[in-house]
């Protein structure tokens, strides 16, 4: 198991999933021993976020490096400010975007680690065209991502545009 886990800034893979939204890929559960899977996500402000979904494996920790992020959280809304913290556990739907008028830095961990740096590649190669939409859905029990609907989730987003 490694003993520790360095990333440079220069040396992180960063990926797009929609226009205005970055995920920095920091470390995958393969570099981390399967603790932990981390990455940044920078959202621009107006980006809708992610869908409502849940993993089954692991819960997953929010850190607000700078801005605001609105969170859905099961059936409830939240606005987490910078320096906030927020763990989700397993099986819990959960969605996260930018709050009104706010862009949003975050640090986003799971725990144990789990294969995500697939899945955001994945969703980069959507994003450019490269990948059949398909695929998300038909990746969801390797990636461990689940997407329910939420209308509310859905309603907060087009008030948050």
């Amino acid at each position: 198991m490694t003993e520790h886990i360095l990333v440079r800034a220069a040396d992180a893979e960063v990926l797009s999933d929609a226009p205005g939204s970055l995920i920095t890929l920091l470390a995958d559960s393969d570099s981390s021993g399967k603790r932990f899977t981390t990455n940044r996500a920078t959202l621009v402000r107006g980006v809708f976020g992610t869908p409502a979904h849940f993993h089954t494996r692991a819960t997953e920790f929010f850190f607000v490096i700078d801005g605001s992020l609105q969170v859905l959280v099961d059936d409830e809304l939240h606005t987490l400010d910078k320096g906030d913290f927020l763990a989700v556990p397993p099986r819990v739907p959960h969605a996260f975007g930018p709050a009104k008028d706010s862009e949003a830095d975050v640090l986003v961990v799971f725990t144990p680690g789990m294969d995500r740096f697939g899945y955001y590649r994945l969703l980069d190669r959507v994003a450019r065209g490269a990948a059949d939409p398909k695929e998300i859905a038909e990746s969801s029990q390797h990636y461990d991502n689940h997407y329910v609907d939420s209308p509310l989730w859905r309603q907060a987003r087009a008030d948050a545009a």
